[in-house]
């Protein structure tokens, strides 16, 4: 292959502007299926140019096939992927120009750093002199230039992952796929590479699409992340509006770990939603759709909810746990008279935690309480 100065994949630059309408990705109508088993079910979505966009789910929601249909390991049944207003559904993965990063680094065991990182170049006939320049460049932005001459055998977990995410830089691809990129990984180096993917993230301008099971992880990294469940994007929005204004109780439970508290709709207006709960209090939501006596459950997350004097608060009940995490203090309250038989959790600064067995009050922002119909109970 000759070698050239110039790249025949886009660079930065042409990558940000992919389209007129700045979507260098957009899928529409994904669907595939294993033995009569859907796997992804019509999943359509469009993707901005240097939007950091996660695919959430647990295993069998579909996030890792949908991921692997736009990378081209995994042929659709039906569908399609447009990458820069060009139809790549029926391409070869290496035909897409798109980056890839998995949770094994597959990184040649006998290549130096460098070598490694050179590789895709190499593969592209770039000249050494521009091989030269792409790969230092890159390894410094990585902080990886002092190991240049390293082997894979010679660097951390960390750093090898840090490797593999330049060869996927190197070669400026208008979009990288990450695939739990740093799942094999322990918590203090998890939180480590995330800051070092958002920071070149945000500083190369990239449209990078990731996927993991881990919500912190998502919330932390994303710009809007596509929920997932059962092979259909429950929500796809972004990080704030997903936990404070979840859509279904699947989101609101898999973000924010919600407490369900059953009731029925006491009155509705243009600016709330009163819902009487079983245990014979009151508590007032933002407006959300439902009639007037429907069964409902009120969600609100354990932080989003504070203590209060006994009877002052829309549930008053007893202190059955207090658990000390840190900065924050866990606490469950077994709520008094309904029909009511779990636990409400909060979360609480370590400063204020209440005594066991102490009777208290619990209240809530409405901004921060989500009305559901309860089908377990036919609302």
């Amino acid at each position: 292959m000759p070698e050239t100065d110039v790249m025949p994949e886009l660079s930065l630059a042409s990558a940000a502007g992919l389209t007129g309408s700045g979507k260098p990705l957009s899928v529409t109508r994904l669907r595939k299926t294993y033995g009569g088993v859907t796997a992804v079910d019509e999943v359509s979505m469009e993707i901005a140019a240097g939007e950091f966009v996660t695919f959430l789910g647990s295993s069998g929601s579909g996030k890792t096939t949908t991921l692997m249909m736009i990378a081209g390991f995994c042929e659709p049944d039906s569908g399609s992927v447009v990458v820069g207003g060009r139809d790549v559904t029926r391409l070869a993965p290496q035909k897409r120009g798109l980056g890839f990063v998995f949770q094994q680094y597959l990184l040649f065991p006998h290549m130096t750093v460098w070598e490694n990182v050179a590789f895709p170049l190499q593969l592209r006939g770039v000249s050494k002199a521009e091989q030269r320049r792409r790969v230092g460049e890159t390894l410094e932005m990585a902080g990886l230039s002092a190991m240049a001459r390293r082997r894979p055998r010679e660097l951390s977990g960390g750093q090898q992952q840090r490797v593999a995410l330049c060869r996927a830089l190197v070669y400026r691809p208008p979009v990288i796929l990450m695939d739990e990129p740093l799942g094999a990984l322990d918590k203090k180096l998890r939180d480590q590479l995330q800051n070092e993917i958002k920071r070149i993230q945000q500083e190369l301008g990239l449209t990078v699409i990731y996927v993991t099971h881990d919500q912190e992880e998502a919330l932390v990294l994303s710009d809007r992340i596509a929920v997932m469940r059962d092979g259909r994007i429950d929500q796809f929005d972004t990080p704030q509006e997903l936990f404070e204004r979840p859509r279904t109780p699947f989101v609101a439970d898999f973000l924010g770990a919600a407490n369900f508290l059953p009731g029925h709709v006491e009155q509705r207006t243009s600016g709330h939603t009163l819902v009487r709960l079983d245990t014979g209090g009151v508590v007032k939501a933002r407006p959300q759709a439902g009639t007037e006596g429907a069964r409902v459950r009120a969600a609100v997350q354990p932080g989003r909810l504070a203590l209060c004097p006994p009877d002052d608060g829309f549930c008053t009940g007893t202190v059955e746990t207090v658990t000390y995490v840190g900065t924050l203090v866990r606490v469950t309250v077994r709520p008094l008279g309904g029909a009511a038989t779990e636990l409400v959790r909060l979360e609480l600064p370590a400063g204020r935690a209440p005594d066991l067995g102490e009777r208290v009050g619990l209240t809530a922002d409405p901004a921060n309480v989500s009305v559901f119909p309860d089908t377990e109970h036919g609302g």
